[in-house]
Order: structure tokens, then C-alpha cells, then sequence
């Protein structure tokens, strides 16, 4: 008897470690190797590769496939279609498995659908990752970022919601409540 819920068409190896209350949907399959944390959800035809590491309360849309080297963090959430890569110049006939580049997806961060993140690019807390972005360098936390390549347009509060910094770098979320302060380049929240 397991704590976490599979459909039935998915595949979960023997090995894989699934936190309670999870939610694994049609057509998963996660490797023996996978760890997922509780409360997730990985939706419809979600991979989940040996050495994949998922936090807790993590949503996973349709059709992601999360290679070795893909950590993500609590509460991160993945739209549909996401692509991670693991090595930076792939060849069929060239076994570059030694060559595998982590990726970190930090706490809170959101990834549009369609979104695809080069490997080696960590990507900062509460970052947003618009639809259809290529990612292909460091992402800072809280910034909103878009296009192909990835440039970023601004910044986005723990809530979800674009900030309107003031002259002094202050900005405060129109959802939350919540307050951020722009210092060397860094944004935070401040109490």
C-alpha cells in the first residue's frame, strides 16, 4: 500500500522514492533512481530520469521530461512542454553520459510552457520563466524573463505578480502584501 497515488498507465520503477500524497498521471514512467517529494503533481506523459531530484509540493504539466541532472526545489511549478537539456553539444554517435550538466530549478520559480532551459542554468527562486523563453545563461532570483534567447524584462514578487520598483528600489506586491528592496543588482524581500 503507498502513500501517493499512480494511474494506472504509468510506470514507476522499483526504487523510485515518491513523497505522500503525490500524484503520478497517465503515461508517467520515473526511473528507478527518481526522487519526487510529497505533495507533487506530474501531469499527463511526465519523465522523470535517474538522479532527478523533486521537492516538495512541485506541479509538473503534460509531456515534461526531466533528465539527469534536473533538481527542482519546493513548490516549483512546470507548464506543458517544458524541455530540460543535460549536455551541451549531443551527438547520436557520441557517448557524453560522463558530460552530464546539472540544473537547478530554486524555490517557488515558475517555467512557461514550451519553455526550454539549457543545461548548466540555474534558475533563482521565485524566478518566471515566460512561454516559449530559451534559457541559455543564469537566471537571478525573482526576475522575469522571456524571449529566445531568455532577456530579462523585469521582475516578478514571491505572489506571481510583475514589480514596479520605485526611484529607491522599493517595490511591494499588489497580491500579497508582500516588500522588496533592489540592492547591488539583488532583489529580496525585506520585512
Amino acid at each position: 500500500m503507498t502513500d501517493y497515488f499512480v494511474h494506472e498507465s504509468a510506470i514507476v520503477d522499483d526504487g523510485a522514492k515518491i513523497g505522500k500524497d503525490t500524484k503520478i498521471w497517465h503515461f508517467c514512467h520515473i526511473m528507478p533512481e527518481a526522487i519526487i517529494g510529497a505533495d507533487c503533481s506530474l501531469g499527463q506523459n511526465v519523465f522523470v530520469a535517474n538522479g532527478v531530484e523533486i521537492g516538495r509540493n512541485v506541479k509538473i504539466q503534460n509531456n515534461v521530461s526531466l533528465y539527469t541532472g534536473v533538481i527542482c526545489e519546493d513548490d516549483v511549478f512546470l507548464g506543458p512542454s517544458v524541455v530540460f537539456t543535460n549536455v551541451i553539444n549531443p551527438r547520436s554517435a557520441v557517448n557524453r553520459k560522463s558530460e552530464y550538466m546539472k540544473t537547478t530549478v530554486r524555490c517557488g520559480a515558475s517555467i512557461g510552457a514550451n519553455a526550454t532551459i539549457v543545461c548548466g542554468n540555474d534558475i533563482g527562486a521565485y524566478a518566471f520563466i515566460g512561454a516559449g523563453t530559451v534559457v541559455t545563461k543564469e537566471v537571478p532570483a525573482f526576475a522575469l524573463m522571456v524571449g529566445n534567447p531568455a532577456r530579462q524584462m523585469g521582475w516578478m514578487s514571491m505572489g506571481g505578480v510583475r514589480l514596479d520598483l520605485d526611484e529607491q528600489g522599493f517595490a511591494e506586491c499588489p497580491v500579497d502584501g508582500g516588500k522588496y528592496r533592489m540592492e547591488d543588482g539583488v532583489l529580496a524581500p525585506f520585512d
